[in-house]
């Protein structure tokens, strides 16, 4: 990478430029010209797609390899040019223990078609077959997407959603004048990152049209908003979306639906929650109510982020509290089943949302040590 812009020092190039230059993927290019980037070694420009030239310190780095620890970078480049090839034996799984997320949060693969489910998703994207995944809230889509794509752009989508949002749009810079910003549909298509359209049954269907003609064999859209410019997606590029059957206006059209090959539905592990040490008799409501839920007799049981809420909740303010506070989240119709539940598993009389109770008095408030003899003190 030093090496490619040292050669050419009165150049500015893009990901999309260095990649075909040099043989390897986009996300692994990026990475490379970022880490450039922040030792000094080469300087960033451009007030769109990212550009990179060469500094007075990437000579100097073009000649000392710097070697990444083994098994650093998957084989992203080899499967981008071969995207329609089928392997024609099984690969041993990249993947296969808890994975560290760019957040910090440890996310637990699970099994999808005997495979790790991170496993799958990448095999999926090698082979350029978009995924859907559905499932309640809650229960860790994005969690997953996030553990099996490290170069990973997101849409948090919602009914306010604009195409603005996904491919760009003029704003303001510090001077007055206004440049074009594009998107992170744009960004994702000529750097070939992965795209997460989340929540993607929530956006407008006719903002969602602005997405298909990347997806589909043209790999490519114009943005009219920026001189009828056309951007072609770059091998690499990948879209996966999450859907929320049941959430008030998510609508899963048939336009969209017909864009994902794979669909995956994605609930809750409860053998997981088990095993991250969360209450076992809170575990068993939640079996007990999800189950409800299958049956059409409910409409809501907690899901693993509730109940490593309730977890937390339970560390800091007590079990009573967190018992409370399962309660309380529950939509209002599905309240009093949730309570009943919790009662049985629980062995306690009555639980009700946490509520704020009396006033405490003066006397019952707890003074920090040393305050009410020091007041003494001063008195005589």
């Amino acid at each position: 990478m030093a090496r490619l812009l040292a050669d050419r020092p009165a150049d500015t190039l893009t990901i999309g430029d260095m990649a075909r230059q040099l043989g390897h993927s986009h996300g692994a290019v990026r990475n490379a010209a970022l880490t450039l980037v922040r030792r000094g070694e080469a300087d960033q420009g451009g007030t769109g797609q990212p550009e990179f030239r060469a500094n007075a310190k990437t000579a100097a780095a073009a000649q000392t390899a710097v070697i990444s620890p083994p098994g650093t970078h998957s084989p992203r480049a080899q499967a981008a040019t071969a995207r329609t090839t089928i392997p024609a034996a099984p690969t041993p799984p990249r993947q296969t223990g808890p994975i560290r997320r760019a957040g910090g949060q440890v996310y637990h693969p699970r099994e999808l078609a005997d495979l790790p489910d991170v496993e799958a998703l990448n095999r999926l994207r090698d082979a350029d077959v978009p995924v859907l995944l559905y499932g309640p809230p809650g229960t860790g889509k994005t969690s997953l997407v996030e553990a099996a794509f490290e170069d990973l752009l997101t849409v948090a989508g919602d009914g306010d959603t604009t195409v603005g949002d996904l491919i760009g749009e003029y704003t303001q810079d510090d001077a007055g004048a206004y440049v074009f910003q594009y998107g992170p549909l744009v960004t994702a298509m000529t750097e070939g990152r992965a795209l997460l359209i989340d929540d993607a049954t929530l956006i407008s269907p006719k903002v969602l049209a602005a997405l298909y003609p990347a997806m589909d064999g043209r790999r490519q859209i114009q943005v009219k908003a920026h001189k009828g410019e056309t951007i072609k997606a770059e091998p690499g590029f990948y879209v996966v979306a999450g859907h929320n059957p049941g959430v008030h206006g998510a609508v899963l059209t048939e336009a969209l639906a017909s864009r994902f090959s794979v669909q995956i539905q994605i609930g809750t592990d409860y053998d997981l929650a088990l095993a991250l040490r969360i209450d076992a008799r809170v575990v068993r409501v939640a079996r007990h109510l999800a189950r409800q839920v299958e049956l059409g007799e409910l409409g809501w049981a907690p899901q693993l982020r509730e109940l490593l809420s309730y977890q937390k909740t339970e560390a800091v303010l007590g079990t009573r509290a967190a018992l409370a506070n399962l309660v309380g989240i529950a939509p209002v119709e599905d309240r009093d089943a949730v309570a009943a539940a919790v009662i049985k598993a629980a062995g306690v009389k009555e639980v009700a949302p946490l509520t704020l109770g009396k006033q405490l008095s003066a006397s019952a408030v707890r003074q920090p040590p040393g305050i009410g003899s020091a007041h003494r003190g001063r008195s005589r």
